[in-house]
């Protein structure tokens, strides 16, 4: 009966050990977050071959301080006419995602369905938020490479296999919005 107390404290140190170890969070003090933030850094300065910006900052017009990062691939001239999504909209997208270092975190180019290679998501339910900025920015058949800050990703906390402070890279291209009605 004496060793029931002890053998209860001893598996109660073994699991704070474990939960320790595998809940521990990242206070943005860890090598991972501050090489995000200073790539996120430079791509602020990145320039082109003409000594230009490479990127437009696109701030939410809903939050200020929600900011992304764009560049256009097509001429906007002639997408400008096209329909542009809602945030309510539902689009059908072909992406590609990657961490800051170019390390592969996710694409749509595997997907069957709804149609080869295409993702389809409401942009204001189960999307991150620097998504749906760049999304409300495009018009149909516009390519883009989107730099998302992880205040506008998945933020501080781990989401799956993204790291916290994750800044994310994108090359979006936006095919279609289903279910879009025009309204005299």
């Amino acid at each position: 009966m004496r060793k029931l107390p002890i053998i209860l404290l001893l598996m109660m140190a073994i699991s704070a050990t474990f939960t320790s170890c595998f809940d521990k969070e990242d206070d943005g003090s860890s090598d991972w977050a501050k090489a995000n933030m200073n790539w996120l850094e430079a791509q602020l300065n990145l320039k082109d071959g003409n000594g230009n910006k490479f990127y437009n900052v696109v701030v939410a017009p809903w939050d200020e301080s929600a900011q992304i990062l764009m560049h256009w691939f097509n001429d906007t001239n002639l997408t400008r006419e096209n329909l542009k999504p809602l945030y309510t909209s539902t689009v059908d997208v072909k992406y590609y995602a990657r961490y800051y270092n170019g390390e592969p975190l996710d694409s749509s180019y595997a997907r069957t369905s709804p149609a080869d290679s295409i993702y389809r998501t409401t942009l204001n339910t189960g999307i991150i938020t620097g998504w749906a900025i760049a999304l409300t920015n495009m018009h149909i058949g516009d390519s883009v490479r989107v730099v998302i800050p992880y205040n506008v990703g998945y933020g501080t906390s781990a989401y799956g296999t993204v790291k916290a402070y994750s800044n994310l890279e994108f090359d979006l291209k936006l095919v279609g919005i289903p279910y879009y009605e025009a309204k005299p």
